[in-house]
């Protein structure tokens, strides 16, 4: 029973880093609303929030759905050609989102099978941008390293 009771509370040791939460975001939506407000605008406070508190919050975000849009460098090569709201805001939303990756050191994961089926080459997706087989995987992945899940759909 000691041996049981030493090896459960040695894994929570190396599976939580004190101080530190994780945070999983599922994101679907190809709502520029909802992007800026959940994604853009909320990690970051949702960051701050924990920093105030001297605790560290790791976020990664896996991507598909609607939400491909956003990461797609040259949107003339791209199923999203005749957005013209994507467009008129595709500069600035670039932006923000490097920031994102940089200075907020928020992963972002795409599901790639959907990429080969939209025609989305990785050449036209940003260089932060990691991929993962696909969005299940992804989300499978980072629940089993203990992320907290959290839709945006």
């Amino acid at each position: 029973m000691k041996k049981c009771l030493l090896i459960l509370a040695l894994s929570g040791i190396l599976f939580a880093e004190e101080g530190v939460k994780l945070v999983v975001f599922d994101l679907k939506t190809g709502d520029i609303g909802t992007f800026e407000k959940k994604v853009l605008q909320g990690i970051a406070f949702e960051k701050s929030y924990y920093e105030g508190k001297l605790e560290k919050l790791d976020v990664a975000v896996v991507v598909h759905g609607d939400a491909y849009k956003f990461f797609v460098k040259d949107l003339k090569n791209s199923p999203y050609k005749d957005d013209k709201k994507l467009a008129a805001e595709h500069d600035q939303l670039a932006k923000r989102l490097a920031t994102m990756a940089d200075t907020y050191e928020v992963e972002f994961l795409m599901c790639e099978a959907t990429m080969r089926a939209l025609k989305i080459d990785k050449s036209n997706v940003y260089d932060y941008v990691k991929l993962t087989p696909n969005s299940t995987i992804g989300l499978i992945d980072k629940q089993n390293e203990h992320f907290a899940y959290i839709p945006i759909h």
